[in-house]
């Protein structure tokens, strides 16, 4: 293994559904890979939409941020994806439960579409403690 880079697995959230990591830890920074709302226990899509979903991606999120030493507080950067911007500020209503005043440096965008049908897909980089 590179020295430079550290692997990060977490069995606490869900398995990725392809060929990455959950995150990959580069000096400071932890590069977490999109996650969706995917539930642990049954390694489906939650249902429920955007609110349902959003909440799921932070459990995951935390999940694997716990595993490479860091958590939520920690984040710098978000790119949140969704397949209707219409549903905006259902998700930011959700989003905003999960920080404080000091907020991550954020883009959402509109995509066409997600893997396993999810409505929200969120990426995000972090710093360790």
């Amino acid at each position: 293994m590179n020295e430079q880079k550290r692997i990060v697995y977490s069995d606490k959230a869900p398995k990725p559904i392809g060929p990455y990591s959950q995150a990959v830890v580069v000096g400071n920074f932890i590069f977490l890979s999109g996650q969706i709302g995917i539930s642990l226990e049954t390694g489906n899509l939650v249902e429920g939409g955007v609110v349902v979903e959003t909440k799921q991606i932070f459990a995951n999120l935390k999940a694997v941020l716990e595993s490479a030493g860091s958590s939520l507080d920690n984040i710098v950067k978000t790119t949140v994806y969704m397949t209707d911007i219409n549903k905006f500020a259902e998700m930011n209503k959700i989003y905003n439960e999960y920080f404080s005043k000091d907020y991550p440096a954020r883009a959402t965008v509109q995509v066409g579409a997600l893997p396993k049908q999810a409505c929200v897909e969120i990426e995000a980089i972090a710093i360790t403690k």
